[in-house]
């Protein structure tokens, strides 16, 4: 199995439907749905829309669960619960079109910071229930590292393998973007082989810009030969827009 390179824009989230024809027609091989927003599957009228846009294209799909408001390591109980649950039912509507779920990990509210330990054990609880649904629709749950904000959990890669170390049902995303604004690309890309998911976007190593591929610092001939070398499966380039797309697309495309 050979690399397929998917788009997906968090930042459209509010955005009417129609916009996803454009990463059809730029030459992607699928689309990381942000199940947030205009497109949460929590309502039954913007699942169904989804799905039914979805099969109107040639398009493959992942989907990136919804994180607006939620936190899997919450130290107030019910949060932390109705996280579990919208998480978990993403990946059981998700699994009727994929196999990968990325989920973004918690993060330190003001009085969590009070007892880390607890969030650390919350957010590896937390993976323990979704990956018990992930294996029961046959769905990897894939935790997202996160970029340089001080309060995330998950932004170093030995943090995020000690969460999902044999949960059964999980496994790790990795976003190069995020890493790079830990400067911790190449110690990523020594994990890669352990990765189920891949994001990749360009940034100055400062903050998450989202920037097209060769627009920022990363170094791409590095990365490239890593992931063409270690990794087989479905790359996302996220971006804010369809020309975006276009430009990161023609840059990966170059890849050899």
């Amino acid at each position: 199995m050979s690399i397929r390179y998917f788009f997906g824009s968090s930042s459209k989230v509010w955005e009417d439907i129609s916009w996803i024809y454009g990463i059809e027609e730029a030459g992607f091989d699928g689309w990381e749905i942000c199940a947030d927003g205009n497109y949460h599957f929590g309502k039954k009228d913007q699942y169904e829309r989804v799905i039914e846009t979805l099969r109107s294209t040639t398009l493959q799909a992942t989907v990136h669960a919804p994180f607006g408001d939620l936190n899997p390591a919450a130290i107030n109980d019910p949060i932390w619960r109705e996280t579990i649950r919208q998480l978990s039912e993403c990946i059981r509507l998700a699994s009727e079109i994929t196999d990968r779920v990325t989920i973004h990990p918690g993060y330190l509210s003001c009085t969590g910071k009070l007892v880390p330990e607890k969030i650390w054990q919350l957010q590896k609880e937390a993976m323990q229930e979704v990956g018990k649904v992930a294996s029961e629709y046959g769905v990897i749950a894939c935790l997202e590292n996160m970029p340089d904000i001080h309060d995330f959990l998950c932004r170093y890669p030995e943090e995020i393998q000690g969460i999902i170390e044999d949960i059964e049902g999980v496994s790790m995303t990795i976003d190069f973007g995020h890493a790079h604004t830990m400067g911790k690309v190449n110690d990523f890309m020594k994990v890669l082989k352990s990765a189920s998911h891949v994001h990749i976007h360009d940034n100055h190593g400062k903050s998450d810009e989202h920037l097209a591929i060769g627009e920022g610092t990363i170094d791409w001939n590095k990365l490239s030969k890593a992931l063409l070398r270690d990794y087989q499966g479905v790359v996302v380039v996220e971006g804010r827009s369809i020309p975006e797309a276009k430009r990161s697309l023609a840059q990966v495309r170059r890849w050899t």
